[in-house]
């Protein structure tokens, strides 16, 4: 089947961390329950070093890190290694900007693993402006404030997001990254001075390493119109406790859709306690009040419904392990069903 953006129809796959420590245990409760997309699992629970702001660290200029912390000194010489990071972003050396089996366990597990052969497969990178919004400098002032530093950020994360992207399709020849972006909730906001501008451009220059579909995963409320306007093919918002706010911007996701655009609905809670009272119907009626919404607002419904994916609402890392088995299992039920009784297969 040739590959299109279109042709995804609500099929299920993962934000990215889960709570093992065993990455062939991760890897193993990945293929069975989401076969179609499977998503390297990031274990924080294993180490510090897949922290999602330390996995991604490597090879950064100035980058120290110090028990649970990580920053970057600024009282050290780093133009040397900005200037190694700049000659490796414009001869595209990806393979000095791999990640490493220390840093990474689950996504090596997961080229190793047995995987079948699922129709594309999922990667993720931590994004430019909460890497840059996490990071700091020696002094606690967040690297994204220094013009210089946020540049390299993006540099470094889109060298990083190819190299992956590079590797994964050994597994299969369609590839999604997402480009986590937890802090975007925060944009706009007193807390965070940052124009929408460069956080555009921060973006894009992460994009621009990404040759297959892209997508952008928040996990709260935004400000969804600047995502959407972006040249990002896949919006993944936490639909289980936000999926009201994209009915704000019934125009933007309209618009998004006709460019080829595709919504993955985090619909799955990924709090344990939410996840007991829940079951593939009831997620089904909590996600159809947000499409419907969208619906009456002039976004067709079936349209949304052949150009979506769903997924947890977040990353399963900090639950137990039983509970994000229980997760996967919801989310393979609710793709099921919402392909069952929405997607003309053929």
């Amino acid at each position: 089947m040739p590959w299109s953006r279109f042709e995804l129809n609500a099929l299920a796959t993962a934000v990215g961390s889960m709570p093992h420590t065993d990455p062939k245990e991760a890897c193993a409760l990945v293929a069975r329950f989401l076969p179609e997309i499977p998503a390297w699992p990031q274990l924080p629970q294993r180490s510090f070093l897949e922290n999602m702001y330390v996995q991604f660290s490597e090879g950064f200029p100035g980058v120290v890190l110090e028990e649970d912390r990580i920053y970057v000194d600024r009282t050290e010489e780093i133009e040397k290694p900005l200037e190694q990071l700049y000659a490796s972003y414009l001869k595209s050396e990806i393979d000095k900007y791999a990640l490493s089996p220390d840093y990474a366990a689950g996504f090596h597990a997961f080229l190793e693993a047995d995987l079948g052969s699922p129709f594309a497969v999922k990667g993720q990178v931590t994004g430019p402006i909460s890497w840059g919004l996490a990071l700091t400098d020696q002094d606690r002032r967040p690297i994204i404030y220094d013009d210089v530093l946020a540049d390299a950020v993006a540099k470094h994360l889109r060298l990083k997001a190819a190299w992956q992207e590079k590797e994964l399709r050994a597994v299969s020849p369609n590839t999604i990254i997402f480009v986590d972006e937890p802090y975007m909730a925060s944009l706009g906001s007193a807390f965070v001075s940052l124009s929408r501008e460069k956080a555009i451009a921060l973006l894009e220059e992460v994009f621009s390493g990404i040759s297959g579909l892209k997508g952008v995963h928040c996990c709260g409320n935004t400000d969804w119109s600047l995502l959407l306007k972006t040249s990002l093919d896949i919006l993944n918002l936490d639909a289980y406790n936000y999926g009201y706010t994209l009915v704000l911007y019934p125009e933007e996701v309209k618009a998004f859709l006709e460019r080829g655009g595709v919504v993955a609905w985090g619909i799955v809670p990924s709090d344990e306690q939410e996840l007991k009272g829940e079951t593939p119907k009831s997620l089904l009626d909590r996600l159809e009040e947000t499409t419907g919404a969208l619906d009456r607002k002039g976004v067709s419904f079936r349209p949304l419904m052949e150009r979506s994916l769903v997924t947890p609402s977040c990353g399963l890392g900090p639950i137990s392990p039983e509970a994000a088995a229980s997760a996967l299992e919801l989310l393979a039920g609710v793709s099921k069903e919402l392909r069952k009784r929405y997607i003309k297969e053929g």
